[in-house]
């Protein structure tokens, strides 16, 4: 079966850390499609910001559940583990979404919920990052004392799961930190990139993701959804959805759902 074939040569050639191997199943024009980070890769984008994320890479890839088909698209669920870890022991989860052209890819959206990765696959935006850590630390936070209120902050946010509560604030995250409010938001915006909202945002739109890629058809209603993952209305759900997936969520559960009936 091509879509079996297909998967498996692809799982393979992650787990081999093979940049070119992993290119190779996209069609000559195909589209790699990173979807957290909202970047676009042809196939020889694909090898130069893959042979840079498998250097970093410490991870082996495997298979979660049914490899779901349709006349000319697949999905699948993977689990991505630190090698030498029992599956289910440790890592994070992602999704991907392929159409095919053929027996190769045309596109390919890959879909992960993992903050640590979410930001190694960000290399390229390294050196505007380091700007941004100099022009703090002439502020009176230096390098060594951003990158940590970084690990904490992350390290936080993975255990208490922060982003769940509808009214979290930046002194409230803060406070939690042990850290001033100056320093947090230099954090954020020096070290991550982002504002504090769209930083807590992408938290509750990868827990959405793995809600709809789970569930499926039988996913709660949107409302729901985005109150179970920390937002308060629907119209901030569905922006911040869109700004990070590029599909609304009706968009994309609609895709989930015509996937998991084929």
């Amino acid at each position: 079966m091509i879509s079996a074939d297909f998967v498996a040569s692809y799982i393979e050639a992650w787990n081999h850390h093979d940049a070119g191997g992993v290119a190779e199943h996209l069609a000559d024009d195909g589209t790699y499609c990173d979807i957290p980070v909202q970047r676009q890769m042809d196939r020889d984008g694909l090898v130069t910001h893959l042979k840079d994320f498998f250097a970093r890479d410490n991870s082996q890839y495997v298979l979660v559940g049914e490899v779901l088909t349709a006349p000319n698209s697949i999905a699948f669920q993977y689990r991505a583990c630190p090698i030498g870890h029992e599956e289910g022991d440790a890592g994070w989860m992602g999704a991907e979404f392929i159409t095919m052209e053929g027996e190769t890819a045309g596109k390919i959206e890959d879909y992960y919920q993992n903050p640590a990765m979410e930001n190694v696959r960000q290399s390229q935006d390294d050196g505007a990052q380091q700007v941004g850590i100099q022009r703090y630390a002439k502020s009176g936070l230096d390098e060594r004392r951003l990158k940590k209120v970084m690990s904490q902050l992350t390290n936080t946010m993975a255990e208490e799961r922060l982003h769940l509560e509808h009214d979290l604030s930046l002194p409230q995250l803060a406070e939690k930190l042990g850290c001033s409010v100056n320093h947090l938001s230099q954090a954020i915006n020096a070290g991550f990139g982002v504002s504090f909202f769209d930083y807590i945002n992408q938290y509750r739109v990868r827990e959405a993701v793995e809600i709809l890629c789970k569930q499926g058809v039988e996913a709660p209603a949107i409302l729901n959804i985005a109150l179970s993952v920390g937002f308060n209305s629907t119209s901030t759900f569905y922006a911040a959805f869109k700004k990070a997936t590029g599909q609304t969520p009706a968009q994309y559960r609609k895709a989930v759902v015509k996937n998991s009936l084929a």
